[in-house]
């Protein structure tokens, strides 16, 4: 293998940047769960993906297949600009709180590379980007495997409901070995599902202008809230955020389609559109997905009760999936937002390890055929807790899950 593999090509190979519970998820997803046909095939609670509107989404598509001849061409490889603009409508009145320009977005080909461009822009190798846990898995693949970055994690703990406090980041700052370069804060959360208020949100854009380090906010859920709470964007705080803070969204949550690979910067720094501009020709979305999903935004008269639908049939899951768990005697805390909520499950290991939550994970794989994404994916800093996603399959195989996975820890005779 040496012969023919850079270095960092055996790195890839030798230490896949995708978590062993996704890479378990790939090499069981052809043996999927039917009632019928397949009564015990593999359950996936472990895929943060919303297919409960895909029988609305996928014929609603098909009315904007009449593309014109022009997607067929190059165009501006941060998006076209009529593209653009009907995002920046959409994103304005449907979430964004306020008014951006077309100019202040750059759309790739999806969050994650979103993200990595980002960062390569704002930050140089070696610099280190705090994130606070409990965490979405996919950021340490998104900044440390091309951008060379490294995250310092920012532990919030359960004891404390899970929230992070700002002398947290300064203690993070000042005991870091490296430069800190930003701060990515995920509002609502992933994994937690929790809807941050306007004063959260404000302390932390006080924090950063305070500290002079870019945050950037994943609000890659913004549409997918159903608590009481509602979602406030850090775009509605200030009429300007400055050209230190930004926000990130995509079309993979709350539109379900995270196979069209759409991903939006927002930003009022022109130099960081401009920079992420000179990047983004290898990470272009296609001008037919542009062209489908710019359709597809400025038709209100399907977007607007879409996403009211989408928001109700989440809060519906969340409720069956909780009464589920209750039923079972499986601790979890609610959610408010997002398709998943955590499962404490630290009763059920043999010991308080990361090497007893890995094997309780496998027990569950391979006993249950149920596939959960593990704490320690999303650094949480104490084992033994669970994501448990919710949306990606049907509400019959959910429940059914659930069932498995409490039979897995019933206590042995």
């Amino acid at each position: 293998m040496e012969h023919v593999l850079s270095a960092r090509g055996q790195q890839l190979v030798a230490s896949p940047p995708l978590a062993p519970y996704i890479l378990e998820h790939f090499a069981r997803v052809e043996d999927a769960w039917d009632p019928s046909t397949n009564p015990n095939g593999y359950i996936a609670l472990c895929i943060a993906e919303n297919r409960m509107m895909w029988d609305t989404l996928v014929p609603q598509l098909r009315n904007y297949r009449d593309i014109p001849p022009r997607v067929l061409g190059y165009d501006a490889m941060i998006g076209n600009l009529e593209f653009r603009q009907k995002l920046a409508a959409f994103m304005s009145r449907a979430f964004l709180g306020r008014a951006v320009q077309a100019e202040q977005l750059a759309a790739v080909a999806g969050a994650g590379t979103v993200l990595e461009l980002l960062f390569h822009v704002i930050a140089d190798p070696g610099d280190a980007v705090l994130v606070p846990t409990p965490s979405y898995a996919g950021f340490w693949a998104d900044l440390e495997t091309r951008d060379q970055l490294y995250i310092i994690p920012v532990h919030c703990r359960s004891a404390d409901g899970f929230r992070l406090r700002t002398d947290a980041l300064d203690r993070a700052i000042a005991q870091a070995e490296r430069p800190v370069k930003a701060l990515l804060f995920t509002t609502p959360n992933n994994p937690l599902g929790t809807v941050y208020t306007r004063e959260d949100l404000l302390e932390i854009l006080e924090w950063s202008d305070r500290v002079g380090v870019h945050v950037v906010f994943d609000e890659i859920y913004a549409l997918s809230v159903f608590g009481e709470r509602p979602f406030v964007s850090v775009a509605s705080l200030r009429a300007s955020l400055g050209p230190r803070a930004h926000v990130v969204w995509a079309f993979s949550k709350d539109f379900g389609a995270s196979g069209l690979r759409c991903g939006v910067l927002m930003s009022e720094n022109p130099a960081v559109i401009a920079a992420v501009d000179a990047l983004a020709y290898w990470a272009a979305c296609s001008g037919d997905t542009q062209w489908l999903l710019g359709e597809l935004v400025a038709d209100r008269d399907f977007v607007d009760p879409f996403i009211d639908r989408m928001q109700a049939g989440l809060g519906q899951a969340h409720a069956q999936l909780c009464a589920a768990l209750d039923a079972h005697g499986i601790a979890h805390l609610p959610a408010e937002a997002g398709f998943f909520v955590i499962c404490d499950l630290r009763r059920h290991l043999d010991e308080p390890s990361w090497a007893a939550e890995d094997r309780l994970w496998r027990r569950i794989v391979d006993e249950a055929n149920v596939n959960l994404t593990p704490g320690s994916a999303c650094r949480i800093v104490e084992p033994g807790f669970f994501r448990l996603c919710y949306a990606s399959e049907p509400t019959q195989a959910v429940i059914e899950g659930v069932a498995r996975l409490a039979r897995v820890l019933a206590p042995r005779a």
